[in-house]
């Protein structure tokens, strides 16, 4: 007898019928609007005059480019720090969340939060938050005697954006650790208590060893946050002028395509950014297989 449900001969068209909406969006939705977006990359348009083809120009023009340059820089200085932190303070509070106390529904909720909160609000208020001059931040460091600080200032700008942008991710973290802490056997635990071992040793040698698929689900969902950051760069970055003084890649293909109208130049930077982010994929995959043949 077969274990699995399989739809009847009959029933494969209406399943097929009822799935053609879906597999209509995805086929033009999504891989409709890559291939239009890599074809598109070998073009200059303006979106006014006729489409000209232009080959390999708005690739080979991006090394020349200096903010194509200066944001490819930015992105992968703020990734190196936003992807490490993301993954330790989710899998801390979701260590603190793992937990049967009162109130503890409501707690996970207000992490979660800032998850589905609009990131324009979320923007505004932590520019508020940093203003040199009346902001939070610099009024409670000057009460204790300090003196203001430029956190939006080029020294600072990085650490910054990375400290609104873990607070904004740590809400996904938890869920995805959750999920993992719940599903590791009572039993494992017991056995480690009964063989003496500490808070600490539990930890080391029982949760994050069966924690390892979802760190690196985790890892994979943060790296790909990290080189599409800009909601919450932008509204702390940007200028009057509608650049940034922290520009990333996702603002490099927004201004040229959308300021510049350099649409095929923007095409051929998604898809770098694509590349980028496909071959960061592809090594978290061949690490998790690594590690998963060695367990």
């Amino acid at each position: 007898m077969s274990s699995t449900l399989k739809p009847l001969r009959g029933e494969r068209a209406g399943l097929l019928l009822l799935l053609a909406p879906t597999l209509l969006g995805l086929t033009i939705g999504v891989f409709g609007s890559v291939l239009a977006t890599l074809a598109l990359s070998f073009f200059d348009w303006d979106m006014l005059t006729p489409i000209k083809w232009a080959g390999t120009t708005n690739y080979t023009s991006l090394p020349n480019d200096r903010m194509f340059g200066t944001a490819l820089i930015n992105t992968t200085l703020f990734s190196l720090i936003y992807v490490p932190l993301t993954l330790a303070i989710g899998f801390a509070v979701a260590c603190l969340m793992n937990r049967h106390i009162r109130g503890i529904s409501l707690l996970r909720a207000l992490f979660f939060l800032p998850v589905v909160s609009s990131p324009t609000a979320v923007g505004l208020l932590w520019s508020w938050i940093f203003a040199q001059d009346q902001g939070v931040l610099n009024s409670f460091i000057t009460t204790l005697g300090g003196n203001p600080v430029n956190w939006l200032g080029p020294k600072v700008i990085l650490y910054s954006v990375v400290i609104v942008n873990v607070w904004g991710a740590i809400g996904e973290g938890m869920i995805v650790f959750l999920a993992g802490l719940q599903a590791i056997p009572r039993e494992l635990y017991e056995a480690a208590r009964v063989d003496g071992a500490t808070t600490w040793q539990r930890l080391i040698y029982v949760t994050v060893p069966a924690m390892v698929p979802s760190l690196f689900f985790q890892g994979v969902l943060s790296t790909i946050h990290a080189f599409q950051a800009f909601d919450y760069i932008y509204m702390l970055t940007r200028l009057s002028n509608g650049n940034s003084t922290f520009p990333t890649l996702v603002f490099s293909v927004y201004r040229t395509g959308f300021r510049f109208f350099r649409m095929g130049d923007a095409a051929a930077r998604a898809v770098i950014l694509t590349a980028i982010i496909a071959l960061f994929t592809l090594f978290y995959i061949r690490v998790q297989k690594k590690f998963g043949a060695e367990a």
